[in-house]
């Protein structure tokens, strides 16, 4: 097995340790069992649990960050279309990934104060800086701010809780609907 083969086959099999029997039963031993290789051979890539946990949440922060961009930087779409985009396309992520990420946030005192995740934040925090003064271009620089906070802690934390639980397509649309058009309705009147 190539070494890129390796670590992905690792990391699926971290993914599915994580969901199967959350971070408390997460092991080294566990993970190399499900990706069918050696203790060893994980340890050759991963020298402890914290380093798989943290490469997940590295590679978690760097998807999220090429979503915003994908979609606050499309010129092409009007900002209120883009930011409906955005929500939905966040509320769907949150779904979707819901058991891994209160995996991941069980550990994230492992990885939290790093400078990979001051980056990864700052990264999504001058994404969305730059759609703010695309969306809200004759706002007072203060305004702006506070909108763009409020609305990247709202659709964090709403999303986070809505995804606790399984929801169908259907109420994922509909929540997401429902949230895009309380932010666009924000902002309309920040304007």
């Amino acid at each position: 097995m190539r070494s890129t083969e390796l670590v992905a086959a690792i990391l699926e099999a971290a993914v599915r340790v994580l969901a199967e029997e959350g971070a408390a039963r997460f092991t080294t031993a566990r993970v190399a069992e499900k990706a069918g290789v050696s203790v060893g051979s994980l340890y050759q890539y991963f020298p402890n649990k914290a380093a798989i946990l943290f490469r997940l949440q590295s590679d978690e922060w760097r998807q999220t960050g090429e979503l915003m961009r994908s979609i606050l930087e499309n010129a092409a779409i009007a900002p209120l279309a883009r930011l409906r985009d955005l929500v939905h396309a966040f509320v769907r992520s949150e779904c979707e990934e819901a058991q891994i990420r209160i995996a991941l946030a069980d550990a994230a005192p492992l990885y939290r104060a790093t400078p990979e995740a001051r980056e990864a934040r700052g990264q999504g925090e001058r994404i969305f800086k730059a759609f703010m003064r695309e969306a809200l271009p004759e706002a007072p620089e203060p305004t702006r701010v506070l909108a763009g906070g409020l609305i990247m802690a709202t659709m964090s934390t709403i999303a986070k809780q809505f995804s606790a639980t399984p929801r169908s397509a259907v109420e994922i649309e509909t929540y997401a609907d429902a949230l895009a058009d309380m932010f666009c309705a924000y902002l309309s009147q920040a304007k």
